[in-house]
């Protein structure tokens, strides 16, 4: 019988994980685009609270399927109950090739990005920058010369963070649970001194939107794209439910008190920002959360928050990196993937085959794009399972009706009918949002059609895989 790990973790350490896992980068990046899409304070504040509600209503869903199958693994392990070993693996490959490892990079870009704060990063000549480029047919144009110093510089980030989670799981872990703290404690410091100390206003708020009618609506949606990575993750303390104590109370409870917590925080960021900041300066600001607080404090004060923020994009890169590896690992010891990347190493006793086969990746996706367009990508992908895994529930009830439900989705069948519209309907706008963009000249790629592509090439693999198993 296979060996299986201990369930050390409470309530307490479930809602640290479910906050610690979500908060990343997007918090200190992704408001400057929205405040440019939105062109409104109220808006910019009003989307965060919507888009967090609407992940809210996916957790409520999600907890059943979590209290019901609390085993490690998580949303893989869920759809290979609900609809069998294809969509399982679907999703196992969808997070290796896209939302696990653009993740990770994306995470990796901000830190880089804000380094830029203190050394400015060498750039090409505009026209070298575009001299070379890959054309994907219906897609667009890749530029892996573009902002060639924030890139290598993220890169190689990847790689001495692979390094030692390649060495030590416990030294990445510790690495994760120092970071995570230091990551709150610069957020804590940033909301209560800008709003006790800061020299901001409160008719900064009074902005009103440039947009009305179906720009309004393409806006928003484009927006709450952004506010949805700032969310995503919440469903990654799924993958450590066989790690938690009582998880059929602990697991439903820890995640929606950990999101309530998250939406909490990013609520007041925002609205620091604003008191701080017009929504013009928001909107053109690549370091927001640093002018913000220099426009409080004065300059020094900029300056510890980019290094706060350095220090939070570190440790949750880390954190990763550390977890994500995992999945593709899991199916190559199933038989699932290729066999080599469900080795462990000889002496350091960790997936190191997978944590190097994700660096590879990642190093490539950060090539491909800029900041954005991974996360564009990869919130496209991972919303289009996590609609799925509404349905799922579903399909559950009607599979095993008499099963044991510990927690049941409050507001059952309306809620994740809900759920199931508004991501269909979100996954709808944003692909339209991206082909009109690509075709105004405002992208150079069609960012949620690139994620599905690199989903879509996991259905020949699986039959690749499963024709080979036979054989065996």
């Amino acid at each position: 019988m296979a060996e299986k790990l201990e369930r050390t973790l409470g309530l307490q350490s479930t809602v640290s994980l479910v906050v610690g896992g979500i908060i990343g980068s997007a918090i200190f990046m992704k408001p400057a685009l929205m405040a440019s899409q939105l062109g409104s304070p109220l808006l910019l504040i009003a989307v965060w609270i919507i888009a967090g509600g609407i992940t809210f209503l996916g957790a409520l869903t999600n907890a059943e399927a979590s209290a019901m199958m609390p085993e490690t693994g998580g949303q893989y392990i869920f759809f290979q109950r609900m609809f069998g070993d294809f969509v399982a693996f679907l999703y196992g490959w969808s997070a290796f090739a896209v939302f696990n490892t653009a993740g990770a990079a994306s995470i990796a870009y901000v830190f880089s990005i804000y380094a830029e704060y203190f050394v400015p990063l060498p750039r090409l000549p505009k026209e070298m920058e575009h001299l070379f480029y890959l054309y994907l047919p219906g897609i667009g144009k890749i530029f892996p010369l573009e902002n060639i110093g924030i890139k290598s510089l993220t890169i190689s980030l990847i790689w001495l963070l692979t390094w030692v989670n390649y060495r030590s799981t416990k030294s990445g872990d510790f690495v994760q649970v120092l970071f995570s703290f230091l990551k709150v404690a610069a957020m804590i410091f940033l909301v209560v001194g800008i709003f006790l100390f800061g020299k901001g206003s409160f008719a900064n708020f009074s902005h009103a939107s440039p947009h009305a009618g179906w720009p309004m609506v393409l806006a928003i949606v484009a927006a709450t794209s952004g506010a949805f990575w700032g969310y995503d993750g919440w469903n990654n303390i799924t993958f450590m439910a066989g790690e938690i104590k009582n998880p059929k109370r602990n697991l439903p409870l820890g995640l929606l008190l950990g999101l309530f917590i998250v939406i909490l925080i990013y609520v007041l960021l925002n609205l620091a920002y604003i008191y701080a900041l017009p929504i013009s300066s928001i909107a053109s600001s690549s370091f927001v959360a640093s002018d913000a607080a220099s426009s409080a404090f004065g300059f020094g004060a900029g300056a510890l928050i980019a290094l706060m923020v350095m220090i939070s994009t570190f440790g949750c890169t880390s954190g990763n990196i550390l977890a994500t590896a995992r999945v593709t690992f899991a199916m190559a010891q199933e038989k699932k993937f290729f066999s080599a990347i469900g080795n462990v190493h000889p002496k350091f006793k960790t997936p190191g085959n997978a944590l190097l086969l994700h660096g590879v990746w990642t190093s490539m996706l950060i090539l491909s794009g800029s900041f954005d367009m991974l996360t564009d990508m990869l919130v496209f992908v991972s919303w289009l399972f996590y609609g799925l895994g509404a349905v799922g529930v579903m399909v559950l009830r009607k599979k095993f009706p008499d099963a044991e439900r510990p927690y049941k989705t409050w507001g059952y069948p309306y809620v994740p009918v809900l759920f199931i519209s508004i991501a269909g309907i979100f996954l709808l706008l944003t692909l339209y949002n991206d082909i009109k963009n690509y075709y105004d000249g405002v992208s150079p790629l069609i960012n949620s059609l690139f994620g599905l592509v690199l989903a879509s090439l996991g259905i020949p693999l699986y039959f690749y895989f499963k024709k080979k198993n036979q054989a065996s």
